[in-house]
């Protein structure tokens, strides 16, 4: 299609947007690796530079709070100039991040190369902004083309994990990470130009047929008081969450089953994962975020309770599987929210911070359970207190549920923002 001034636009739903995809898949992977190379490090960054559990935990914890909030903050780029800006930042900053993270004398440095060039300028990009770019391309199926998009990251996870610790056991940690700089800086800035188009303007988005229609009221509420509530959902789920994903690879060394079996656990349960991404996305196309979402979160809730009784290393490959399975549709189920039931002007900034605040419950429960671990000696309490913060983000999920029922039918339309 041809615009009045002769430029070429792209149309949602087309083969472009379909192509449009697999790059953001790649590029969900590369991201992926500051998030997921932490988990897999932690035992021998515990060891190197002699700190207790928590403190190792920390750079895993602020490398998710500068995911968030860089999430934010390139989503406002991303709506302003394009996919493609935050994308080019990100692939200097994980080329810097790694590298000086590569030769930190101590935690402290590794934990600042983490936080600030790998999660905040680095990774970030990658995650909330694609998810929300992709929400701008797809109009018929856009659960399953989110979900697609979203398991790039646990694809990303999935790889990069036995990748690591393959690499860690055979030159070291240090060296590992001068790999992942080249490898990050070559293949996400390459990939970063292929985005350069923008995605179709507000006016062809058209709601889907009796599904929600954005408003700015969204459930009745203030798209403040709406949004807030999401946020503190996506909190608790993702202290719930992270209890496994962070910790899975420290909790099977403790067992005496090695750090070699721990990943090949969060490997299983990021490949669950993904499969869990993709059934979501196309029950979501038919229920709709929020009921997606109630369902993604019982489902966890229930895997957490099966890590106290069993652990095995036969039962604990198994668990890892259905915990991946039951939560992999939850984090894109909050995009989706958004974007049925928010305004579309700003969409990008809007996903940002929900799906920031699910990182900072990613970020929270990593460092939390290693507290918990650090107090108590044992990760028991620390699963049960996952459970209880789940027990809450179910809890905010029917009351919105509750409010969208009550409002279904009644003036909803939008207002120019």
């Amino acid at each position: 299609m041809l615009t009045s001034q002769g430029t070429v636009t792209h149309q949602p739903d087309s083969s472009y947007a379909v192509i449009r995809l697999l790059f953001t898949i790649v590029l969900m992977i590369i991201g992926a690796c500051g998030m997921y190379t932490i988990p897999v490090v932690l035992p021998a960054v515990e060891a190197e530079f002699a700190v207790a559990r928590a403190d190792a935990a920390m750079p895993y914890t602020l490398t998710l709070l500068g995911f968030g909030i860089g999430g934010v903050v390139m989503g406002r780029l991303a709506d302003r100039f394009g996919i493609m800006v935050p994308l080019l930042i990100g692939a200097v900053s994980l080329l810097a991040g790694f590298l000086l993270a590569a030769f930190a004398p101590s935690i402290w440095m590794f934990t600042l190369a983490h936080g600030l060039l790998i999660g905040l300028l680095g990774s970030a990009p990658t995650f909330a902004p694609l998810m929300a770019d992709t929400t701008l391309w797809f109009a018929k199926r856009r659960g399953i083309a989110v979900a697609v998009c979203a398991s790039g990251n646990y694809l990303g996870g999935a790889i990069w994990s036995p990748v690591v610790e393959h690499f860690v056991a055979e030159v070291g940690w240090r060296q590992t990470y001068m790999g992942l700089a080249v490898v990050c800086f070559v293949v996400m800035g390459g990939m970063a130009l292929c985005m350069r188009p923008r995605p179709p303007v507000a006016s062809v988005l058209k709601p889907k047929a009796g599904g929600p229609i954005p408003s700015e009221r969204p459930f009745g509420l203030s798209t403040r008081t709406a949004q807030s509530l999401l946020g503190i959902a996506g909190i608790a789920c993702c202290v719930a969450m992270a209890m496994p994903q962070v910790h899975i690879v420290a909790y099977c060394g403790g067992l005496g089953y090695g750090a070699a079996r721990g990943a090949e656990m969060l490997s299983l349960m990021l490949l669950s994962g993904i499969v869990s991404r993709l059934v979501s996305g196309v029950i979501c196309d038919r229920i709709g975020g929020l009921k997606t979402l109630l369902l993604g979160s019982v489902l966890q809730t229930v895997a957490l309770l099966l890590f106290l009784p069993f652990d095995s290393m036969a039962s604990l490959y198994v668990i890892s599987m259905l915990f991946g399975l039951s939560q992999g549709g939850i984090v894109p189920a909050y995009a989706i929210i958004v974007r049925e039931y928010f305004p579309v002007s700003g969409v990008s900034a809007r996903i940002g911070v929900v799906i920031t605040c699910t990182l900072l419950g990613m970020a929270l429960g990593g460092w939390l359970s290693g507290k918990i671990f650090d107090v108590t000696g044992s990760y028991d309490a620390a699963f049960i207190n996952g459970i209880a913060w789940n027990i809450l983000n179910v809890g905010i999920i029917l009351f919105l549920m509750r409010r969208a029922s009550q409002y279904t039918g009644r003036s909803n339309v939008l207002q120019p923002a």
